[in-house]
């Protein structure tokens, strides 16, 4: 199975010059914690909940604050034609639950989540992910 066969296509975005109360806002109307940033459709981040909390307001930035001052820019990413199976090691291996998915000529074309992986293929592969990603550190762990 490919990650195109488990993927969310239609995703929420944001700019690195969007205020960090429009994207708390995008993501508050849309029950998620994390907007991929696109510049001229392409992918040159991620910002998400805890990056606007620590990183924004925490550092003293206020709501009116830019997006791409507090966005993670060293984005984790996987294709669209890559292999489901090996694409949820590969999260457990970088303790992400969620990871932004390209096309070949490196267009954001959707996100995929465990809970994506989990609906699929009735929960095989996700256990042992999850497990990896709990674990303390990760991506996510720097401030």
């Amino acid at each position: 199975m490919k990650v195109s066969d488990a993927m969310t296509p239609e995703v929420q975005l944001c700019t690195p010059d969007d205020t960090l109360k429009d994207a708390a806002q995008a993501m508050a109307a849309l029950g998620v914690g994390l907007l991929p940033v696109t510049d001229n459709e392409r992918l040159v981040g991620m910002i998400s909940d805890r990056d606007i909390a620590i990183r924004g307001i925490g550092m003293g930035r206020g709501p009116e604050g830019r997006v791409g001052d507090v966005m993670t820019a060293d984005v984790k990413y996987c294709y669209e034609d890559q292999d489901l199976d090996e694409v949820s090691v590969n999260m457990g291996d970088i303790q992400v639950r969620r990871l932004p998915v390209l096309n070949r000529a490196k267009r954001l074309v959707g996100i995929i989540a465990l809970g994506d992986i989990a609906r699929v293929q009735g929960g095989d592969g996700t256990g042992a992910a999850l497990s990896a990603i709990s674990r303390p550190g990760g991506q996510h762990a720097q401030v």
